[in-house]
């Protein structure tokens, strides 16, 4: 399964609008290959960064597709990005 995760799993998405969703709403936004479900997009994140993840909406735009995962309270999204290299 670990290389799985890391095909699905592209990079952090970095903008302004993910750093504010960081902060006020606990989500952030990933990179995902343009095969990868919601199902696969959530067992990822949750295996590669141990946490749990509350939502994922994913968006398609001309770079790919987006991810934007939205973690259960107990887990800051500030601390997951600082893992996964947003910082």
């Amino acid at each position: 399964m670990t290389r799985l995760q890391h095909r699905i799993l592209l990079h952090a998405y970095v903008t302004e609008k993910a750093m504010d969703e960081m902060e006020r709403q606990n989500k952030l936004e990933f990179m995902v290959d343009h095969r990868a479900t919601r199902a696969q997009v959530k067992q990822a994140v949750q295996e590669t960064y141990q946490c749990k993840v509350a939502k994922i909406t994913i968006k398609i735009v001309r770079a790919g597709k987006i991810a934007t995962v939205r973690f259960a309270p107990e887990y800051s999204a500030e601390d997951i990005g600082s893992r996964a290299g947003v910082f």
